[in-house]
């Protein structure tokens, strides 16, 4: 069973910086899309990063600049360094995977447990 088990979660002061993580384990065949989601309270979930298995990379156009999103295939792990951060960035943050697990016929989309960050002084 595939699980996604994000950390680096916290609370920073405006300005700040935090890098997380989301390791994925399991019976992983491979892993193509990775990504990070966020929510703040009462906002409905958006697209914060998405990195191919390539290395391509996307960004929402409110962290452009200041959110980096990485990834090491050998380790099945994404990363988010965020720098420069904000209130308005404060939300929990979801780590997403198109995963293809070895005893399922077809890749699924998994997702992490959520992970708090906090952006006040």
């Amino acid at each position: 069973q595939v699980q996604l088990v994000e950390s680096g979660g916290g609370l920073v002061q405006p300005g700040g910086s935090l890098k997380l993580s989301c390791a994925a384990s399991g019976s992983i065949l491979y892993i193509n899309d990775m990504g990070w989601h966020r929510q703040a309270p009462g906002n409905e979930r958006e697209l914060v990063a998405v990195i191919t298995r390539g290395g391509s990379t996307r960004y929402a156009d409110s962290v452009k600049g200041r959110f980096t999103i990485s990834r090491d295939n050998a380790k099945n792990t994404v990363y988010l360094q965020m720098n420069s951060l904000k209130p308005e960035d404060t939300a929990v943050y979801y780590c997403k995977a198109f995963i293809r697990d070895r005893t399922m016929a077809y890749p699924n989309i998994y997702w992490g447990q959520g992970t708090q960050v906090t952006v006040s002084s």
